[in-house]
């Protein structure tokens, strides 16, 4: 749906922690002064620090009335017409309020919101306990973003009860589906289940709805005013462009978890069910996987620190509170009384440490055909420590994996970047050093000053062999940097989507904490916010326009809208100066390379029935109105099974390629057999990838001028 597109953010940037001062203090507070002090500071680092400040006026306030209201309520379930009335007397007075550090309509919106929800939570219980008359000839418009807000409170129940009956009805079917087959529990024995009626599946669906809207609500209970008002900041920032965020203390933890791929603590994921905390996996390396202290399934019911008498009982908290008080520096311990799957409670003490979520970092594999054998390394992001940007990075976690690929005799390399939203941008910058001896990876715009140019300075090459770089519509920002380098230098040849996110910004994370002379509010939170642009070095930029693909294969979503160009109020597409750079003169073939894959390409039989896919994948997500009527449903699924059948062959594609893991990684395997499996997993999913397939006949066909072997991109001056 649009709805998920517009609220779909990617952390795409380049984060450097930006430290100021101006005459902001604080005294005695209450909630309020505290909300009243981040309106005003977060409204004027905006408005003199981002590269391209908005104006706070009418229109601003327009669009920061709708965009608040459609967060809050985007399935329109919750306000009614007459709300929306109530609400609409402010359109255009939010930049006054924010310049008055007014919160009139924050106020307003989410204390009826809070007695909206507290009607809802009334609503599907009563619902839910009545059957559904399925054989009623009924549908739902699934269009939420065009539909108008419910007139009544009878008309909003009515609509409580469309999309419950729309939950059921898909819930219903799939307990249709599996109706007397055998359990899983019982696929050993074989043992058939008795076939139920349809009004015991029918209560069996309701139930289930019941308890994920049970679920739903005891999360939103966890929520509290802060929470929603730092939804509002988040939209207030956004208005400036898509990129420019609020993150409230817990969100900016999250961020920097997300970008250095580690954390301190235990190493386990909680979640909240009901009122109890649960272990929900353990990551593997960490110290509860080392030790073995905690199994999934498990309840933590009280947490005690090294240094306190008593634990503290974290039933009932809210699971940001309960993470806090688990998560801790390296070398401190932690006791927890768990709960176990079997019944029996005890208390066990675990020593923190560095937790290294290893899905966030580089990984490669060895790509054997026939007696060649090729590297592949994919990157899921541009990843750093914030605070120590030697420590690991994702430039030097490729630099390694090269070294490991190149002992194992690999005579071609393929990075894959596929859904790499960016990261870092001295990462990228060092990334593509890696391939060329020295000059201009990336130009850099800031208001009001001169370009700058960011160069790899590192005579070194790591890799000087022929080089593939697969993309698609979420490689973003440094991934695009990256990739429009060594596109400009013709060092590389550029496989996958017709162009790539369009995300050609760079954001600076600012520690609110900082723009105050004292304070005594407690932790402020950040503001990640956009101050430059950035540049190719032919002086194009990436924003909007993306990196074009020098070879374009399609996928499933070819047609669906993505990237920056689907958000209303990114920053305009535009052009400097080319920096001062030579291409590669490596290649003796590079233009014969591309336009042979692209008549391959052209040829293929699977490209064009992935095509035909891809269209069909758009006409049926533009389609808004979804049968209530089970006959209608299950009439309308088969028809789609039926069309999905002319696919087939999409799914049943395989490259032929055999896949491996680096000789370290098949030792670390005999300790770790969760890494097997994901290996294995990995592997199988290569096995059926167009895109290698591809990037290894590109490898093959590209041939290295003997004489210019080590002669790369050495710049003019």
């Amino acid at each position: 749906m649009r709805l998920m597109k517009k609220n779909f953010k990617l952390l795409l940037l380049a984060v450097f922690v930006s430290a100021a001062s101006c005459s902001f203090t604080t005294k005695q507070f209450d909630d309020t002064d505290k909300d009243k002090t981040l309106l005003d500071l977060i409204t004027y680092v905006l408005e003199h620090t981002h590269y391209d400040p908005k104006d706070i006026n009418d229109d601003f306030s327009e669009h920061l009335y709708r965009r608040f209201i459609d967060q809050l309520d985007p399935l329109k379930r919750y306000f009614l017409d007459s709300d929306i009335a109530e609400f609409s007397k402010y359109k255009t007075l939010l930049d006054d309020q924010i310049k008055e550090r007014d919160l009139t309509f924050f106020n307003l919106v989410y204390n009826r919101l809070m007695k909206r929800m507290e009607e809802a939570k009334n609503i599907y219980p009563k619902v839910l306990k009545t059957p559904f008359n399925f054989k009623k000839q009924d549908s739902i418009n699934t269009d939420y973003e065009n539909i108008p807000y419910a007139g009544s409170k009878k008309e909003l129940e009515k609509r409580w009860r469309e999309q419950l009956k729309f939950s059921v009805i898909s819930s219903l079917y799939d307990l249709i589906e599996n109706n007397g087959k055998n359990s899983e529990n019982d696929s050993i024995t074989k043992k058939t289940e008795k076939p139920k009626s349809l009004t015991e599946l029918e209560k069996e669906a309701r139930e289930s709805v019941q308890k994920s809207m049970d679920e739903y609500f005891d999360f939103t209970k966890d929520l509290e005013r802060k929470d929603y008002f730092a939804t509002f900041l988040n939209v207030i920032a956004q208005q400036f462009d898509p990129h420019t965020n609020y993150f409230a203390p817990p969100d900016r933890d999250k961020f920097d978890m997300q970008m250095s791929g580690k954390l301190e603590g235990i190493g386990a994921r909680l979640q909240k069910k009901n009122d109890y905390i649960k272990v929900i996996e353990i990551i593997s390396g960490g110290p509860v996987w080392r030790g073995e202290y905690l199994d999934v399934g498990d309840i933590l019911l009280k947490v005690k620190q090294e240094n306190e008498e008593v634990p503290v009982s974290i039933v009932g908290m809210r699971i940001d509170d309960a993470v806090k008080l688990i998560k801790g520096p390296k070398g401190t311990k932690v006791t927890l009384t768990v709960k176990r799957v079997d019944g029996t409670i005890e208390d066990v003490t675990i020593t923190r440490d560095v937790v290294e979520l290893e899905e966030t970092y580089a990984k490669s594999t060895l790509i054997k055909k026939g007696e060649k054998t090729y590297g592949l390394i994919y990157l899921p992001q541009f990843y750093f420590d914030m605070y120590d940007y030697n420590n690991r990075n994702a430039a030097s976690d490729i630099k390694k994996e090269i070294e490991r690929l190149k002992k194992q005799g690999i005579e071609g390399l393929i990075i894959d970047i596929r859904d790499n939203g960016g990261g870092s941008l001295r990462t990228a910058i060092d990334l593509g050093g890696l391939f060329i001896k020295n000059g201009p990876i990336v130009q850099v715009a800031s208001t009001g000053e001169p370009k700058k140019v960011l160069k790899d300075t590192d005579n070194g090459v790591i890799w000087d062999g022929s080089l593939v770089i697969l993309v698609n519509e979420f490689s973003a920002s440094s991934s695009e940097i990256f990739a429009a380098s060594m596109q400009d230098y013709k060092r590389a040849v550029i496989i996958g989507s017709k162009q790539t996110y369009g995300k050609g910004t760079v954001q600076n994370l600012v520690d609110l904490n900082r723009w105050l002379r004292k304070n005594n509010m407690g932790d402020l939170g950040a503001l990640k916010l956009t101050t430059q642009k950035f540049y190719r070095v032919n002086g194009g930029s990436t924003q909007l326009e993306g990196v074009k693909s020098d070879v374009v294969i399609p996928d499933r979503y070819s047609y669906i809208e993505a990237g920056e160009r689907d958000f209303e109020n990114p920053l305009p597409y535009d052009k400097i100066s080319p920096a001062n750079y030579t291409p590669w003169s490596g290649y003796a073939n590079y233009e014969t390379v591309i336009e042979n894959s692209k008549k391959r390409i052209a040829e293929n039989n699977y490209v064009k029935m992935l095509d035909q896919e891809a269209k069909w994948v758009k006409e049926k997500r533009d389609e808004n109105y979804v049968a209530l009527n089970i006959d209608d449903y299950k009439a309308e699924v088969e028809k789609r099974r039926e069309e999905l059948k002319q696919f087939e062959s999409v799914d049943e594609y395989d490259n032929k390629l055999k896949f491996q893991s680096l000789p370290y990684e098949i030792n670390l395997m005999k300790q770790d057999t969760t890494l097997k499996e994901k290996r294995k997993r990995w592997h199988k999913n290569l096995s059926k990838d167009l895109y290698v397939n591809e990037a290894v006949n590109v490898l093959e066909d590209l041939k290295i001028n003997s004489f210019s072997q080590h002669k790369i991109a050495e710049i003019k001056d």
